[in-house]
Formats: C-alpha cells, structure tokens, sequence
C-alpha cells in the first residue's frame, strides 16, 4: 500500500510519500499559483523519477492521496470567487449586511470612518422568498414556489454562477430550503452551484449560519473545477485510488463531500500543522506544545494544551464570517520569502508581502530583485547556496548580496548588520505572534515546548525559542514537510452538529440520546458512500454549552450515553470547570443551556507511521562531520562545523554554534545551545 499526502504551500508543493514498508520519501517542487494542479502534479512527477518508475506506473500503485490546499482561503481572501445569488426569507435579505453589527475587521475598533462592509451578495441578488420556519422546526408558512421561480428568473438573466439558499430556522426543519433548493437543481442544472444553509451549518445564529453558507457558494464553483479537474488528470495518469481532502477540522474526507461543502476547505493546508505536532508530541512524551510552521510565505502557528488540538467556530477569513469548526491556528505574512523594505518613516519592515515561488528570493536567480529572508540567511551563511533542497536549487549568493544592498545603503549598514537586521525582526514577529495566542490568554510559555516545522522553521526555531524563554525546541526529521506528514495522521471522518436549544434542568436525557442517534445514523451512511473503509465509525460526542444570557459557548466533551439525570449533571459539572480553566470563574448557581450537540465519527486508517528507528551512535557526531562555513553568529563571523543530516546517528550531540544541512531544511543551532538526535530522527535543542 502506497500512500501519498500533498500540501500545495504560497511557495513549495510538498509530497511525502509513504510505502508499503512504512519508509517515507520527501519531495518539493515551486507552487505554481495561475493552477496549483500543475505544482500537484510536478511533485508527484518527482517521486515518481527518484522511484525510478514511468509516472503512471509509479501513480497506478498508489493507494490513497491525501491533499491539503489554501486554494479555498485564496479564492476568498482575493475575491476570486462566483457571481452570487442568494435566496432568504422575506424580511431578512439584509441580515448579511448588518452582520450583528460588527464593525470591519480589518480597520481599528476606534476608527469612526469605517468604510461599510461589503458583502459577497450584493443586495439586489438577495432575494427574499415568502416562506417561515419557526424555531421549533413547526412551518408556519410554506415556501412560495411562485416567489422561488421568480427570482431563479432573476438569477439566470443576471448570469448568477452560484447560490446560497438561507432560510430563517432550516437548522429545526429543512423542508422549506430543500423544496426551494431542489427547484434550483431542476432550473440550472450543474451550470449553477448550489449550497443551503441546513447542509452547511444546521445550527442556530441566522448570521452565522447565513455567512457561512454564502462563504462556501462563493467559492464553492471554484474548489468544484479543481477538484474535478485534478480527479481527471489522476484519472488519465492511471491513478484508481481515493483522493481525501483534509478539512479546516483535522479530518480527511472524500473530494465530492469537499465539492458539496466547499467551505469546510477554509484553512486545509495549516490545519494539518497541529496534528503533525501532536504526533510527534506524544511520540516524544510532550502534552504541553507551541507549533510553528514557517514555510516560505507565511507562519502559522497554534498552541496545544494537554494533548488537544484546539479549535474554534468563531473564526474571520478577510471580512467574512466562517462558524463551522476550524483548527485554531494564527497565521503572519513572516516566511522565507517575506520582503524586507523600507517604510515612509525610514523605519526596517519584513512581510506580509512575499515573493512567492515566482520570482522568489533574489538568491533563486529567478529574476526576484527584492530583499527576502532567505536572501538574509543565505547572505549570514546559515543556508548553504550549493545545498538548497539537497543541491537541486543552486543558490546565487552574489545576488542576495545586491539585493540586501538596496536597504542597506539608505539605512547606512553594511550587508551583513541589514541581513542580521532582517533575520531579528522577523525572528520577533514570530515570537510576538507566539506571545499572543500565549501569553496574553494566561499561559506560561515555559511550560512548553516549541514544536518547529517548515522549510524555514529550522533556521530561525532556536532564536524564537530564545526570545521566548522556552527551554526545549524539537524540530522533526521531516520539518521541511511538516503539515504534509500531518496529513498522514489525520483519520477519515466528519462532524455533524444539531442545535439543540433547551436548559440543562429541563432536559430529557432520552431525547438528547435519540438526537446523538440520528447524527451516528447519517455519520455512518456519509462514511459509507466514500467507499473507502468498510469499518464502523467511531464517535464522539461534544455540545455548546453557556451560561444563559452568555453570547458565547464552550465546546464540553460528553460521556458514550447520556440515560439519567445523574450523567446531566456531571456535564454541567465539567462546563463548570472547564468554564473556570478558561476563565478563571465560574457560576455554580447560574442555569445553563445546551445550545448545539455535535457529533464527530471517523474512520481509523490504518497507515503504518512507525518512522524507522536511527541507528544508535556515541555522543561525538563528528562521523557526520561535513564542512566549515563561515556564519555570523552574535555580532562575529565564526568558522562554523556543518553537519550532514543523513549521516547522524541518535545519541549524537551537536554542540552550538553548528550548522545541519537536511535535503529539504537547514537547521540552525546557536551559541549556548545544544542539539541531541532522537530515535526517531528529531533534533532536540536545548539551553546549554
């Protein structure tokens, strides 16, 4: 069995191949943004060569391709998406536009010129439809089919390419959206993408609810036209296994549900990070963890707590409102290919601008003029030029020179104190973004332990751990392709979710066990319909839980069977506990509500991830030793040992200040530190 997980980034497209033997292969090739398949199937091109095997043979043997990509969150944050329509219920065609009030996100909360939010609808394609559902799910007036036709009409002489259909109260019956959906289906056919608000979020909140449906119409044509088009081009090269694509939840599932749902893409690519963290976290005895990946665009960090990857359903991707659950991770514009400029005060910046794949840094000879942080790295000698992506990329480091010049002039520095300049500032950026996701929600930073993965992770993961004062950095034998071998660790399943709206002393346990029943019956039928295991699912089960008069919920895990009262309360005693951990308090004699019941069933694979064991060496890695390079290490050019990494043996300790060249990353180990080698092919840093 061949397995196979790609993760098209804002620079490199990455594929990790595992093999029947459980051995893992690791290949990148440039992301090409005008059609990131290209990319995709560049790098499959690739494994395919070091494999020796005609691409189509080499595909035809593959099992399972597991693929996570940003091509939702792009298609939104740049307004790539489908002319939209919008069917609603009479009276609330505006409910998009008000959006509970909030001002823009973008601007600053004290700002009284706040420029109006512009929806993704506009207001004469929301079209009301004289319909109600009431919040019991009772239909007090069924839906207008003359009212539907009419604005279908409207829709088709305006060219609409997609359509969100939004009624008031779907969650509690969606019969009126089906009837309005399904008339829909039958005027355009597949010409129109359609997507209801029922199937996409049957929860309370009709804002919430409303944005998150128009989000996943909106880019709902253009995720569909990838994902078909890639499942041709698979197709043609003799691929005959299942293409999962990795949710913004942590899960994989089958592309046609990613098609039906285009939102639950938001985030795919990021959301694998944590899991690769969690992997590698409990494969070395670490609950407490910060991940950081840094690749060449963007850092995207999260924080996991006891074990758990958090997630929220509260997120903001650009302006929009997205509530289904996403992972919790944060995200700057701080990767290898950020830009260093200079701002109108004279002042020293690096990102959120970056120079992508094409032209990419300067040192690429690509035609990229501009100074980059990797052009930094090269220029202080922590990257080697003749050994990026193991030799396959010639660096030009004459031409990181000149680019690093244009700001070292105006700020009257030499070359290496503007390269020294560009590496600390954007090593702060990442440990500010660290501080907030952290420090600022009342954690202690040196309980933790930094978690580094990207291409660029390795060479700036010390120096953020050192701004932080966390005294363990781990940076996994597959760094470079971290999000990638997270895919790997992902199961196959979905999360069903049902709101539920009623107190916690006036529950009926029974009823709240029928409704986690009927959510474990379609679980099972959707897992069913993938084709790909034929084992049960297991479930978990979860509920919103508040305080009444609260705005917002906590997520509170809930027992196999709720039969008696006795189970009720020791729910309500965990909300209340896990409401003290988040907050510091609690109110024992405040009643609370149930809002939402979720359900989460998946489908174990079973891929042998027992990464093989280093054989094991003394303590001296001087077996690996490769070259001196000179790098700038606090302020002085040092003769510095460089470390081949396929060469270390696990016991092997690497006094700092050293260099260690990977195929696909370069780690950098600073003065004061020390780096021991794991079983597992880990680089364990710590403070001498």
């Amino acid at each position: 069995m061949v397995s196979i997980a790609i993760d098209v980034g804002g620079t490199f497209t990455d594929c990790l191949v595992l093999d029947g033997r459980g051995h893992l292969g690791q290949f990148k090739a440039p992301t090409t943004p005008d059609d990131p398949s290209r990319g995709f199937m560049n790098s499959l091109e690739k494994a395919a060569r070091h494999a020796a095997k005609d691409p189509r043979d080499f595909i035809g043997e593959v099992d399972v391709i597991i693929h996570g990509t940003t091509l939702a969150t792009n298609a939104l944050l740049t307004e790539r998406g489908a002319k939209l329509g919008m069917l609603t219920t009479e009276g609330f065609r505006d409910e998009l536009e008000i959006r509970r009030g909030f001002k823009n996100i973008r601007t600053s909360m004290y700002n009284l010129a706040v420029p109006p939010y512009k929806p993704l609808v506009r207001r004469y394609l929301r079209l009301p439809v004289r319909e109600r559902t009431l919040y019991s799910g009772a239909i007090e007036t069924p839906v207008e089919l003359s009212s539907v036709s009419a604005a279908l009409d409207k829709f088709e002489a305006e060219g609409v390419q997609a359509i969100a259909v939004c009624f008031l109260h779907s969650y509690a019956n969606p019969e009126n959206e089906r009837k309005a959906a399904q008339m829909c289906r039958d005027r355009f056919g597949d010409r129109v993408y359609i997507a209801t608000s029922h199937d996409i979020l049957p929860v309370s909140g009709e804002y919430e609810r409303f944005s998150t449906t128009v989000v996943s119409a909106y880019i709902g044509p253009i995720v569909s036209d990838y994902l078909l088009a890639l499942e041709d081009r698979l197709t043609e090269m003799g691929f005959t296994g299942n293409l999962l694509m990795v949710r913004s939840d942590a899960l994989v599932q089958s592309a046609a549900h990613s098609r039906r749902q285009a939102v639950t893409l938001i985030n795919s690519g990021p959301a694998a990070a944590p899991t690769a963290a969690h992997f590698f976290g409990r494969l070395l005895g670490h609950e407490d963890l910060i991940s950081i990946d840094m690749g060449g665009t963007s850092l995207d960090a999260s924080l996991i707590r006891h074990g758990e990857i958090p997630t929220t359903t509260e997120s903001w991707v650009g302006d929009e409102r997205v509530a289904i659950k996403i992972i919790e991770t944060h995200s700057i514009g701080a990767g290898g290919g950020s830009l260093a400029w200079i701002d109108s005060l004279g002042l020293l910046r690096v990102g959120p601008q970056s120079a992508g794949s094409a032209p990419g840094p300067a040192c690429y000879g690509r035609g990229g003029e501009k100074p980059t942080v990797t052009d930094a790295d090269v220029l202080l000698g922590y990257v080697p030029a003749d050994y990026f992506l193991g030799g396959e990329i010639k660096l030009d480091a004459e031409r990181a020179r000149r680019a690093i010049l244009t700001i070292a002039e105006p700020l009257k520095m030499t070359e290496s104190e503007a390269a020294q300049a560009i590496f600390r500032i954007v090593n702060s950026l990442m440990a500010d973004q660290v501080i907030e996701m952290s420090t600022k929600r009342g954690y202690d930073v040196r309980d933790f332990a930094l978690i580094v993965g990207g291409g660029a992770g390795g060479v700036h993961g010390a120096y953020i751990a050192d701004l932080l004062g966390i005294p363990r950095v781990i940076i996994p034998k597959y760094a470079a392709l971290y999000s990638a071998f997270g895919m790997f660790a992902m199961d196959m399943g979905r999360e069903y979710s049902q709101s539920c709206l009623v107190r916690a002393d006036k529950l009926d346990p029974e009823r709240l066990e029928d409704l986690y029943g009927e959510l474990a019956e379609k679980a099972t039928a959707d897992l069913k319909e993938s084709h790909v295991d034929e084992s049960e699912p297991v479930s978990t089960r979860t509920a919103q839980i508040r305080y009444v008069g609260q705005f917002h919920d906590i997520e509170v895990a809930l027992p196999g069977t709720l039969r008696s009262p006795e189970d009720i309360r020791q729910v309500v005693e965990t909300f209340h506990a896990r409401h003290k951990e988040l907050y510091k308090f609690d109110l024992p004699a405040r009643a609370i509500e149930f809002r939402t019941c979720s359900l989460r069933a998946t489908l174990a694979r079973k891929l042998d991830l027992k990464l093989m064991p280093l054989a094991q060496g003394q303590i001296d890695p001087g077996a690996a030793w490769k070259r001196m390079r000179r790098c700038l290490f606090g302020g002085d050019w040092i003769d510095t040992p460089c470390y081949d990494g396929q060469r270390l043996f696990a016991g092997n300790v690497i006094p700092g200040p050293a260099i260690i060249e990977e195929e696909a990353t370069t780690i950098v180990v600073p003065d004061g530190f020390d780096c021991a080698v794991d079983t597992s092919g880990s680089y364990l840093l710590t403070r001498r």
